[in-house]
């Protein structure tokens, strides 16, 4: 019983408890939850043992390994098959909405199946990192309107999960979904669309006030020709619709095409700031340490972007493993549910089930609120989703853990409104 209630704790507010062994020899139980629960979710008693056996160093090094790129689980045959435009509109409005809706919750569950099914905290980390990309360069089914794009987008984010930032960024400029989500199929010479031009340098790498609309304007010139095939769902470069005239863009001039201003980005000492305080907030605390942000930005950027060097640098941090950094995280839906299952080795529900219970929780993967994601935080918990972790919490501990959720879940008594 106290085990479980030791957990219970641990799932509401935080990733871990303080830890006590030394950072030299094997770093203790606690110094691996906290590394487990923070790059992965929750740590399963398995993992938990081993990496407690090995120091702080070694176990870093273990998370950073090469795993596979795409889940055991294949997705679902109804996942494969591109729906067009022209076949949506054939439908009749309940043909379209029954299809939509099933392909969504495939879509979900089995995100969620391939994050319950990551076998060890390095294939764990991935998945992690895929969710911190999903709402980075976010997307949205709501407007996308086609899972099977946004099940590519996801698999290339997984893909690029822990490589380099400079190719995810160049992938993600020409990724259908985005395409679609931001508008660039509709950006040509003389009516250009600022949509992605303003959030790439926004969102994706400089931050607010390190560009000005001058730049967006010559930048979404230089974006003109991106575009989809609407009959395949394939990205297509549409060399008629480019504006090959002369552009600056942050102070750099020329010809510039969507490849070039993409790498002008990440030639700015801030495009790796910007990475890495977004990594620190999701890792370590919710204040940046500037010095230390700065500091883990120049080695990023140094390394040509390589996401291992970052995170790295982050896990090693003094920061990452002080006292007062141990319970400064509110955990995600995602992450606070998946981190139960895993840490009490409970017989998750069917994923469907999983994924409707986190979208009243306030994370429908998949459709994050806005282009700007979800805030997380503090945002997590109000009065009705701080109410719904308590009851949650309440009948794991009364019945010790051994319950199934999918009991939890559909138990009357645990209303999700």
């Amino acid at each position: 019983m106290q085990s479980v209630l030791r957990i219970i704790v641990i799932m509401l507010a935080s990733s871990t408890l303080p830890a006590y062994a030394a950072s030299m020899g094997s770093m203790g139980a606690d110094d691996a939850q906290h590394l487990l629960g923070r790059a992965g979710f929750g740590a399963r008693p398995a993992d938990l043992a081993g990496f407690a056996t090995l120091s702080r160093e070694a176990a870093i090094e273990r998370l950073l390994a090469e795993t596979r790129a795409e889940p055991v689980a294949s997705p679902p045959a109804e996942l494969s098959d591109y729906l067009p435009p022209s076949r949506l509109r054939a439908l009749s409005d309940e043909e379209r909405k029954e299809t939509q809706v099933r392909s969504a919750l495939a879509l979900r569950a089995w995100w969620l199946g391939a994050m319950l099914g990551a076998a060890t905290p390095a294939e764990q980390l991935r998945e992690r990192m895929t969710l911190f990309w999903h709402n980075h360069f976010v997307s949205s089914l709501q407007k996308v309107k086609s899972a099977k794009l946004m099940l590519d987008q996801n698999r290339l984010l997984r893909r690029h999960a822990l490589g380099h930032f400079g190719e995810l960024l160049h992938a993600v400029g020409k990724d259908p979904a985005m395409v679609v989500y931001l508008d660039s199929a509709t950006n040509r010479k003389g009516s250009p669309n600022e949509n992605f031009a303003r959030e790439v340098m926004e969102l994706f790498t400089l931050g607010e006030g390190h560009y000005t609309e001058h730049d967006v304007k010559e930048a979404a010139r230089a974006f003109t020709g991106w575009s989809i095939e609407p009959d395949t769902g394939e990205f297509r470069w549409r060399p008629f619709a480019h504006d090959n005239g002369n552009k600056t863009v942050l102070g750099v001039s020329g010809n510039l095409d969507g490849d070039a201003v993409l790498d002008i980005l990440l030639a700015q000492p801030q495009t790796a700031e910007f990475v890495v305080r977004k990594l620190w907030r999701e890792f370590v605390s919710p204040a940046p340490d500037e010095s230390e942000t700065r500091r883990i930005a120049r080695r990023f950027r140094d390394s040509g972007y390589d996401m291992r060097v970052a995170l790295r640098e982050i896990f090693g941090s003094r920061a990452f493993w002080a006292a007062e950094n141990r319970l400064a995280l509110v955990k995600s839906p995602v992450d606070w549910v998946l981190g139960t299952l895993n840490s009490l080795e409970v017989e998750p529900p069917e994923s469907q089930h999983l994924a409707i219970a986190l979208r009243q929780l306030g994370q429908d993967l998949f459709a994050p609120p806005n282009v700007k994601g979800w805030p997380g935080g503090e945002t997590w918990i109000n009065s009705s989703t701080l109410l719904q972790r308590k009851q949650l919490a309440e009948r794991l501990l009364r019945r010790e853990g051994r319950m199934g959720l999918r009991e939890v879940l559909l138990d009357p008594a645990y209303q999700l409104k």
